[in-house]
Formats: structure tokens, sequence, C-alpha cells
């Protein structure tokens, strides 16, 4: 594996336990970061496998995008398209107000970024 990708996966692996961590919270819930964490985790993972492939991929939030990219090597991966479309708004625009997460999205995040995260890992030969 090349070290960029290791890089991407290292980076990609942090949000998750950020957002997983994050979405134990029983006080002060914080479900806006939870599903930014997500979307950040599930855009590095993808970034990570385009890596790997020697795709080159612009620098975008887009997870629509990036996984249309991979889906030149991965096909299959066609099915976590609406995922991805969940996931794509908590890249940025979470980050403002008036845009607020509620706990079923927070829910739902966690679930959408854990199966692109499944999907990259066992591409790249990783444990899941």
């Amino acid at each position: 594996m090349k070290a960029a990708t290791r890089d991407w996966i290292e980076k990609a692996e942090a949000d998750h336990l950020a957002a997983v961590d994050l979405a134990r919270r029983r006080k002060l819930p914080l479900h806006d970061m939870v599903c930014f964490h997500c979307q950040q985790s599930a855009e590095k993972y993808l970034k990570a496998r385009l890596e790997e492939a020697g795709i080159h991929f612009p620098k975008t939030h887009d997870l629509e995008a990036i996984l249309t990219l991979a889906l030149t090597v991965e096909p299959l991966w066609s099915a976590l398209l609406p995922a991805a479309r969940r996931l794509k708004p908590f890249g940025v625009l979470i980050r403002y107000p008036g845009n607020d997460a509620s706990k079923a999205q927070a829910r739902r995040a966690i679930t959408d970024a854990k199966a692109i995260r499944e999907e990259v890992r066992l591409s790249l030969g990783l444990k899941v």
C-alpha cells in the first residue's frame, strides 16, 4: 500500500473514531459534529481508495463526485451513492448557523459512513 494511501486512511479513521465517540454523548449531544466527522471520514476513505488506484481527484468535499471517480475501479460501489448523497451536506453546510442535524440524522450518518468505511477497507485488504 502506498504511504499516501495510509496517510488518508489514518485521517479517515480519526474522523470515524471522533464521530463514534461524539455519538455516545448523553449530555449536550453534538449531532452536527457527528454528521460532520462522518462526512469527513467517508470523504477521506474514498480519497484513500482513489490514491491507491492512482486516480487524480480534485479538492472537493462533494462525496458524489468523489464516489463517481471511484466507480471506475469499484463499479459495485454504485450501491453507496444514496449514502454519499445523504452525507454530502454535512461536509460544509452543517458548519453554519441555520443548519442543525437531528439525532436521527446523526444515527443515519454513522450508518452511512460505516458502510463506506467497510467497503474501502475491504477493497484495500484492511480489517473492518
